[in-house]
């Protein structure tokens, strides 16, 4: 009885909190008797020396845990919880399922991967210009997972958990060791290891093996980074005698040109998808004849010459520009910063540049122009309500204290923004939401379908979008684009501070300014002349033929003093590089249609433009015919500036691997853009110049 009274009576007291000594002697004795009874007698996992294995979460956590200021304390839950909903919420999100975490940590750690458990070996340079990093793994060892009591000795296997975190480490170094360093001073040590010797052993596993994968395993492979691009076909040839009209929406988009360079300059040729020929075209100032006034604000200019690359056809090259407003009589501007300033925007190309960017920008408003701030990451914030530029000094101060963190819920942002550029609506001026990040939208609505059906209902209120990327490894330029062409808008790719004073400063007339939206063109060929036909670019601006004459169906926009480019590669009527046979019946059929207007027998091809002046609903028509007139007999009988667009066109060509011009070399590609550089007041052309050499380089390794 007084046995049970003694108990009962403890039953009801508070035990006294254990000591850190108290939870690590426990400990120590627990994987004491552990060994002693044998269980890693076998070494399992390929673990030689018989180690305690230990998940990559424990490796991390435990010692931080058992930290005095922890142990046995509420804080230790109020960090746990919800530090391991987070990394739930980033596993899942990334795609990948939460499995059971193999001791690949461990293993790293004591430097075994050496005895055939994993490695992890990068492949020749990708396409892209970044090592596709690969783990090569054991097969049988990947089908023990459906039997781990059972397991082999010296056989390795490495969960898809701990794959993407040396992905992740692969990724935020862009092929270099950085990321891993960082790893190495933040890591806690392993229990029993020096750090110095803890973090320089694992280099060995990550090592580049000249060794193919040995045979019977499999290769599982690390995307290097989440950069996405649109995945357009280029365009094919077409029959003028089944389909003699060509349709598509007007692009002044750059981004895909700066994005270009940047690969290069890095030292890697870019991902094919990443070029789109229209935009590294555009991305060049001309010197096209323009209207004389607003009346009518678009001129177009063609020129026919022999194309470079291929003596049987020729190149329609079709040049637009728009009227230039004079700056004294620009609207005023209401104009709402969109930031990213999540997380992954900590990075010097991302929010440091974005900052510069905008500074450059204020500085070039009048004092009229109004200025908001909303910043998203996570949840949307107001950081500056609108501010006329007149108190820049605010303005400046609220883009200074911005600061990265957190994740990215864009839409949340998007719509925020469009609130308050509604809210300092100027009738009759700009008003326009400049989104800056890197692309990745990943809280809330964040599919591009979501976010696109978003942009279309607030365009309406009249406020147009600018959407600008910055950085590399999180790119989503396909969103992008998506966000641009639906929000009457454009997209642009700052890499550098110069290209920020290019987009923001030099061109700002073009890209806050709209002199016309919704602009279409279509081209008609005339089948007596030309056989057949292909558009060089423009792959995700096409329309249907119909579309055209529909003033409903949305379509670029064209700012103050714009130009527009397009290059057509035609094959003129009995020409030997005419690919489709004739149509056994067509010619009869054609036959009236041709004699019923011998008028326009002798033209080329007919141009035809429609846009829409700024607030109006219905479009207005241009018309320009191209015949004989129009064509130069020599390439270097054509203009300055056609022959450098042109020039420009094969190189973006070449990049997009498109097999018109496989056989046409980047030297003689530099040759005709060098011989057109002309004054070159910026250096672009000089730089382009500088690409194509790079470009030449890399394609030889």
């Amino acid at each position: 009885m007084t046995v049970d009274k003694e108990l009962e009576k403890l039953s009801h007291s508070t035990p006294p909190a254990a000591t850190p000594e108290a939870r690590a002697r426990a400990l120590t004795a627990a994987m004491e008797a552990f060994d002693t009874a044998g269980n890693n007698a076998l070494a399992p996992q390929g673990n030689a020396k018989g180690w305690r294995q230990s998940s990559i979460i424990n490796w991390i956590w435990s010692p931080a845990m058992n930290k005095k200021f922890l142990a046995g304390s509420a804080l230790a839950t109020l960090l746990v919880i919800p530090a391991a909903g987070y990394l739930a919420i980033e596993l899942t999100r990334n795609g990948l399922p939460i499995v059971d975490q193999t001791e690949i940590a461990g293993n790293l750690s004591r430097g075994e991967a050496s005895k055939q458990p994993v490695a992890v070996a990068p492949q020749a340079p990708a396409e892209n210009g970044t090592l596709a990093e690969q783990s090569v793994v054991d097969a049988q060892a990947l089908q023990d997972k459906e039997t781990p009591a059972v397991a082999k000795p010296g056989a390795a296997r490495i969960s898809e958990f701990d794959a993407n975190n040396i992905a992740t480490l692969t990724n935020k170094s862009e092929g270099s060791a950085t990321a891993l360093g960082a790893a190495k001073r933040s890591a806690p040590a392993a229990p029993g290891i020096a750090p110095q010797q803890q973090l320089a052993e694992p280099m060995a596993a990550i090592a580049p093996s000249p060794a193919p994968p040995a045979e019977g395993r499999v290769q599982i492979q690390l995307d290097p980074n989440r950069e996405r691009f649109a995945n357009a076909a280029a365009n094919p040839i077409k029959s003028v005698a089944t389909d003699p009209v060509s349709t598509f929406s007007a692009d002044v988009d750059s981004a895909s040109y700066a994005f270009v360079r940047r690969s290069l300059t890095g030292g890697a040729l870019p991902d094919p998808q990443s070029v789109r020929v229209e935009e590294m075209v555009n991305y060049f100032p001309y010197d096209w004849p323009g209207p004389d006034n607003a009346a009518q604000p678009f001129k177009a200019t063609v020129t026919v010459m022999p194309t470079p690359w291929n003596h049987d056809t020729e190149l329609m090259h079709v040049a637009i520009k728009g009227y230039d407003i004079a700056p004294a009589t620009t609207p005023h501007a209401n104009l709402v910063f969109l930031i990213d300033v999540s997380g992954s925007m900590d990075e010097p190309d991302k929010l440091p540049l974005l900052k510069s960017a905008f500074r450059l920008l204020v500085n070039r408003l009048k004092a009229d122009d109004t200025v908001s701030i909303v910043t998203y990451a996570g949840n949307a914030g107001t950081v500056l309500t609108p501010t006329r530029v007149a108190e820049k000094s605010k303005i400046l101060s609220a883009i200074d204290k911005l600061e990265p963190g957190g994740s990215t819920g864009g839409a949340e942002g998007i719509e925020a923004a469009y609130d308050l550029a509604k809210q300092a609506f100027v009738k009759d001026g700009v008003n326009r939401v400049m989104l800056a990040t890197d692309g990745d939208f990943n809280v809330g609505p964040s599919s591009d379908e979501d976010l696109k059906r978003i942009i279309e209902e607030r365009r309406r209120d009249g406020i147009f979008l600018t959407v600008l990327g910055f950085g590399r490894g999180n790119l989503n330029d396909s969103l992008m684009q998506t966000l641009a062409q639906n929000g009457n808008g454009s997209a642009a790719y700052i890499d550098t501070l110069a290209e920020a004073q290019k987009t923001l400063v030099e061109e700002a007339g073009s890209t806050l300014f709209p002199i016309a939206s919704d602009v279409k063109f279509q081209v008609e060929f005339n089948p007596e002349r030309i056989a057949e036909y292909r558009l060089i670019g423009y792959e995700t601006r096409a329309l249907k033929r119909e579309d055209f004459n529909n003033d409903r169906v949305d379509a670029g926009d064209i700012g103050s003093g714009h130009s527009v480019t397009a290059i057509y590669e035609i094959t003129p009527k009995g020409s030997p590089a005419v690919m489709n046979d004739d149509l056994r019946y067509g010619a009869a059929d054609r036959a009236p249609a041709a004699n019923a207007d011998t008028a326009h027998q002798g033209e080329l091809a007919f141009v035809k433009m429609r846009y829409k002046r700024p607030g109006e609903d219905k479009s207005a028509l241009i018309t320009t015919p191209v015949n004989d007139s129009n064509a130069v007999a020599a390439v270097d009988a054509a203009p300055q500036d056609v022959r450098f667009s042109v020039a420009v066109a094969a190189f973006g060509q070449k990049l997009s691997r498109i097999a018109a011009v496989d056989s046409y070399s980047y030297q003689a590609i530099a040759d005709i853009a060098a011989a057109s550089r002309g004054t070159d007041t910026f250096g672009y052309r000089s730089d382009f110049l500088s690409l194509v050499r790079l470009a030449d380089g890399l394609s030889q390794r």
